[in-house]
């Protein structure tokens, strides 16, 4: 490559000059000339010529022009010549042809073009000489690179449903050159895949959404300058709802007579999706039913005696006519054909009575079947006693080591307080009502069923524990007795119920004053009976609170009487700091000065969620002074009580008689406790056409449940919808509930009462008191029946419930019908061997067993473990006999299931055990009440 070199700047005359002198030239050395710039006869050709280009910030840029053959190039920029000096040249030889190829550049700085104002762009291009003529370029732009920062049009978020058409428009900034656009999608560039088409005008538009268009959008302007993002655009691709195909209808719900039968059908067909529309529309239909009820069949009038036969017999008959069974209705009992000797026994055969005849040889063989059947039945009764003889021999070893666990299921008896209902029956059906007081979320016996006067049962007087009304329990059934018992209290000892001081409900009256006058269908939140020496139990009705007295707590010869009563606290916090709240009712046992050998065992509701490590759970004990003191912790170690945490109840095992409630302390906000959600309806006494609706929020134990159910049924109320549960956080957010979907054309609510809102205080401390709100609405017209709606239930920024409303207005007003269809329960005390699943000689073999450690290591330890209660054994090893308090606790954990099964198997697991235990625990009796001492 030659070097660029300058020339000496040429005038117009002098190119004229020299283009005049190039014949000569040629004249004198035609060859030599020719060599050099090739044929005469050609005009300059140009190799490269300017290209248009950009200045970017204040960089010059450089314009190249190449031609062969070429005397000289020069530059023209908007049509003047540039100045030679400006001019960069170079020569070199073409290698193919051998000619020389001239090649010229020029510099254009950003000075040069923000100064040039004419009618166009800046241009430049250049002319090349040949001995022929001349040559001109195409003319280059230059222009001033630049690109704006404010989108002339930002792309905006949308909502389209599934398969809706997606636009979101994009203008770019303006900009030297255009900018280009592309779309982004979370910051990835967007694959259109077919699907997305960007247009020409920067737009980005999918015709068919898919819930994975969801997302993101970007639109990025860029050229030479600078790259430009545009605001982001959320695109929220939402699937409404839509309902599935009806169920088929259920069955009658009654065996008799008019009933309800329901179908459903749920909104997932699809269900909704990011924020798409609820189904409309009810999801549940209810009919009435009539089922025809059974009939059980009865005899008809006897026929007349038929004549008497040759056999001196006489027959009539009867059908089971009237009625005849139908709809599965039993058949007549007895039979349809009767047959009479028809002469008094004077017909005779053979001068012998007919009845007296008998076959040959019948005598003789009724001998024999009768020395038969002694033979026979003497062998098994010598065959039955050498099998009981080696049965008791080879468990005479029982009570050194447990090896069979079939030895229990014999000697079990299976008792079964109560079964609890599994749901509430014809729930908004207006003829029949739910039974309120047993919810299938408890399974905590509610009472005991037992065998008592139905008078005693409906007196009041009786439920009242005046000076001269005692219960006493019995082994075999529950009596009650209208004498006092002089011997129910050791010398000098009385039931103080003054000490308790506890209300019922917000009454604000001590519940052991005589001057208490409660209705029947008022709940009574205590339970007394006498126990001795055989223990029992004792159970407040509907409130998932109960007690057992183990066999054997109670001294031989002395008995005591014995109360349980649910307290209703003041306030709602049980510390000065606040950061407590109660989640159980506060309950007292007594009376003060009780003495016992071994622990109590209380079982208690609670509505904490458990499930997540989010609570600190104490029990507390209330002292003299009212405060609340610490007993232990529910995860912490303790010889002076024992806590077993569920997740609907707590049970304790307990030697000190006082007032105790369960307490819990957030650890964050993720702590909930759950929420009983139910709503009533009735319609409003001062008008015709309005009906009211109550919307009801408790703690979710049986007892804070059971005091709505009361002033309900006190109402005339109705329950319209099955109660359900609610997580409620600690996250300081209040509680909204709302009434949705009412039938405006029908039905008209008051303004601005479709909303209402509990602080979080008061649902957070709301310590077992129900929270009520109310909705009043008027129908337009007696002809509107049927009301449906529906009642939203939510925690801002926490969980939601709807409770759905579909109820008969007409048949309400008919008449209501109470809540319990079966009478409350009022036996709430069993004693003696009925009260225990585990039969008191097994129990006793159990604890001889397992309180001393044998060779094969099978101590209590190793039972605690296998009835899966291994955590706080030290508690067990400060017992007289440990066996005995963890079959304790065991029994109150299977109170109200009879199923013995996992006692069983885990003896049967203790009987392979091989390896023997070596560590041991113990503590003294001085230990244990110290520790309670500084506690309590």
């Amino acid at each position: 490559m030659g070097q660029f070199s300058g020339g000496c700047y040429l005038s117009f005359g002098v190119l004229v000059l020299l283009a005049s002198r190039v014949p000569a030239t040629s004249a004198r050395g035609p060859r030599g000339e020719s060599l050099q710039h090739g044929q005469s006869g050609t005009l300059p050709h140009f190799l490269e010529e300017p290209v248009d280009a950009y200045i970017v910030k204040s960089n010059p840029i450089k314009l190249r022009c190449q031609a062969r053959p070429a005397l000289q190039i020069f530059f023209k920029c908007n049509g003047e010549w540039v100045h030679q000096s400006q001019h960069m040249s170079q020569e070199h030889t073409d290698m193919g042809t051998g000619l020389k190829i001239r090649e010229v550049m020029i510099n254009v700085s950003r000075q040069q073009v923000e100064d040039f104002h004419g009618p166009e762009d800046y241009w430049c291009l250049c002319v090349a000489w040949s001995h022929l003529g001349t040559s001109k370029s195409r003319k280059a732009t230059v222009r001033i690179a630049y690109l704006r920062k404010n989108f002339e049009q930002d792309p905006q978020g949308t909502e389209v449903p599934l398969n809706g058409m997606i636009v979101l428009h994009c203008r770019p900034p303006e900009g030297v050159p255009v900018a280009e656009v592309e779309w982004l999608k979370n910051e990835e560039p967007l694959t259109s895949e077919g699907v997305a088409d960007t247009r020409g005008d920067h737009n980005l538009i999918i015709s068919e959404a898919r819930l994975s268009d969801s997302g993101n959008y970007t639109c990025v302007a860029s050229n030479i300058v600078a790259k430009r993002r545009s605001a982001t655009a959320t695109v929220v691709v939402y699937v409404n709802g839509g309902w599935s195909s009806w169920t088929d209808w259920s069955p009658c719900n009654v065996r008799c007579g008019r009933g309800v039968q329901k179908r459903s059908r749920t909104c997932t067909n699809p269900a909704p999706l990011n924020g798409g529309a609820f189904c409309e529309g009810m999801s549940v239909q209810k009919s009435t039913c009539n089922t025809l009820c059974p009939v059980d069949g009865g005899w008809g009038e006897w026929s007349e005696w038929s004549v008497c036969s040759s056999d001196c017999e006489r027959q009539r008959s009867r059908e089971c006519t009237a009625p005849e069974p139908k709809h599965g209705g039993r058949l007549c009992d007895g039979v349809a054909l009767a047959t009479d000797n028809c002469t008094g026994g004077l017909c005779t055969q053979n001068r012998k009575l007919l009845h007296d005849v008998k076959p040959q040889g019948v005598e003789n063989s009724s001998d024999v079947a009768l020395y038969s059947g002694l033979a026979a039945g003497v062998v098994t009764v010598v065959l039955l006693i050498i099998a009981v003889t080696l049965y008791r021999r080879s468990q005479s070893e029982y009570g050194v080591d447990v090896i069979d666990s079939s030895a229990l299921t014999g000697g079990f008896q299976s008792f079964s307080f109560k079964t609890s209902r599994q749901a509430n029956p014809l729930l908004i059906n207006s003829s029949m009502q739910p039974d309120l007081t047993v919810s299938r979320t408890y399974t905590s016996p509610m009472c005991f069923q037992d065998s008592i006067d139905k008078e005693l049962m409906a007196e009041r007087s009786l439920l009242d524990p005046l000076p001269d009304l005692k219960v006493k329990g019995v082994a075999e059934r529950a009596e009650y007795h209208v004498m006092s018992h002089p011997q129910t209290f050791p010398r000098g000892l009385a039931p103080d119920y003054r000490a308790v001081g506890t209300t019922l409900g917000r009454r604000g009256k001590n519940l052991f004053t005589p001057q208490v006058s409660l209705t029947p269908s008022r709940p009574l939140h205590k339970a007394t009976a006498v126990f001795g020496h055989a223990g029992g139990r004792l159970v407040v009705p509907n409130t998932g609170i109960s007690l057992l007295v183990p066999h054997g707590g109670i001294a031989e010869d002395t008995t005591w009487e014995m109360y349980m009563v649910i307290n209703q606290e003041d306030s709602s916090t049980v510390s000065e700091e606040e950061a407590e709240i109660f989640l159980s009712p506060a309950v007292t046992y007594g009376p003060p000065g009780l003495d016992l050998s071994c622990p109590i065992a209380m079982t208690i509701a609670h509505c904490a969620e458990v499930a997540a490590d989010n609570w600190t759970i104490r029990l507390k004990r209330q002292t003299q002074d009212n405060k609340w003191e610490e007993v232990m912790s529910v995860d912490e170690e303790s010889t002076s009580c024992y806590c077993l945490l569920e997740a609907q109840r707590c049970h304790v095992l307990l030697e000190h008689p006082g007032r105790y409630s369960l307490v819990g302390e957030p650890l964050n906000q993720e702590a909930a406790k759950r929420l009983r959600l139910a709503v009533f309806g009735s319609p409003d006494t001062s008008n015709s056409l309005g009906f009211t609706l109550r919307v009801y929020c408790v703690d979710d134990t049986p007892h804070a449940f059971q005091e709505v159910a009361v002033g309900e049924r006190s109402r005339g109320g109705r329950l319209l919808e099955e109660p359900k549960m609610m997580l409620f956080r600690g996250n300081t957010f209040s509680l909204q509930v709302s009434i949705q979907d009412v039938p405006q054309l029908l039905w008209s609510i008051k303004p601005f009462t479709t909303c209402q809102e509990f602080s979080f205080s008061q649902v957070w401390a709301s310590n077992q008191r129900p929270l009520q709100c109310a909705f009043s609405l008027e129908r337009y017209s007696h002809s509107s029946s049927q009301l449906s709606c529906k009642i939203s239930i939510r925690q801002v920024k926490g969980e939601e419930q709807i409770l759905q409303v579909y109820t008969s207005v007409v048949e309400n007003e008919k008449g209501v019908v109470p809540f319990f269809t079966q009478s409350d329960c009022t036996i709430t005390s069993q004693t003696g061997s009925r009260a225990f699943k585990i039969p008191l000689s097994i129990r006793q073999r159990i604890s001889a067993t397992f309180d001393t450690a044998n060779a094969k290591g099978k101590d209590w330890q190793l039972l605690a473990q296998k009835l899966h209660i291994d955590r706080n054994l030290c508690y067990f090893a400060c017992q007289e006999s440990p066996s005995s308090v963890i079959l304790s606790l065991w029994e109150v954990q299977h109170q109200d299931s009879g199923d013995l099964d996992s006692l069983a198997s885990a003896l049967e697991e203790i009987s392979k055990v091989q390896s023997p235990r070596t560590a041991t625990l113990g503590c003294s009796r001085e230990e244990r009440d110290s520790e309670f001492t500084k506690v309590g």
